[in-house]
Parts: structure tokens; C-alpha cells; sequence
């Protein structure tokens, strides 16, 4: 897989840079629906293809991409978390 490739899935999807797995299998889902044979008089093979094969592509790098379980990364994945740390002591702001 390249990033060409993914971006590519992505944009079958209609996805921006920054969504989590649960929201790709939605946005998967939904797309299918859409495009399913029993909902559409005539069905095209060629786009429901597609987006199975974006879908195997975002869920292969989903699923192999090594996750940061560091301090900092949590807390640039959460910046409250960040603020709490920086003001806990803070008598005006520390009493959350």
C-alpha cells in the first residue's frame, strides 16, 4: 500500500485526514446501503467494488498501524489532559 493508494481510498469514502476505525466502518456501511442492488433498480458493481476495496485498504492500515502509547502523544491526542497538568495546582482553575 502507498500513501497515493490511501489517499485515494479516502476520497472514495469522502473522508478528510482524521477519523477513527468505528467512522470509516460507518461511512462503509452506509455507502453500501446506498449502493446495494435491493435499493437501487440498477445497481453498479463497479462503484460497490470500489468502496470494498478502499475499505480493505483503510482497514489494512488501520489495523497495522503501530499505535503511541507515550505520555506526550497523549496528551497532544488530548490537550485538557495537558492544560489540567500545567494548572492543577492552580487554586482558581485546579478545582475541576
Amino acid at each position: 500500500m502507498t500513501y497515493k493508494d490511501l489517499q485515494q481510498a479516502l476520497a472514495v469514502f469522502d473522508l478528510t485526514n482524521h477519523h477513527t476505525f468505528a467512522e470509516i466502518k460507518d461511512r462503509y456501511r452506509e455507502l453500501v446501503k446506498c449502493h446495494h442492488p435491493d435499493r437501487n433498480e440498477d445497481p453498479d458493481q463497479g462503484r460497490i467494488r470500489a468502496i470494498t476495496a478502499a475499505f480493505r485498504i483503510l482497514e489494512e492500515y488501520c489495523t497495522s498501524y503501530r499505535f503511541s502509547f507515550t505520555e506526550g502523544e497523549y496528551c497532544a491526542q488530548h490537550p485538557e489532559e495537558l492544560l489540567l497538568r500545567q494548572f492543577a495546582d492552580d487554586p482558581i482553575w485546579g478545582g475541576r
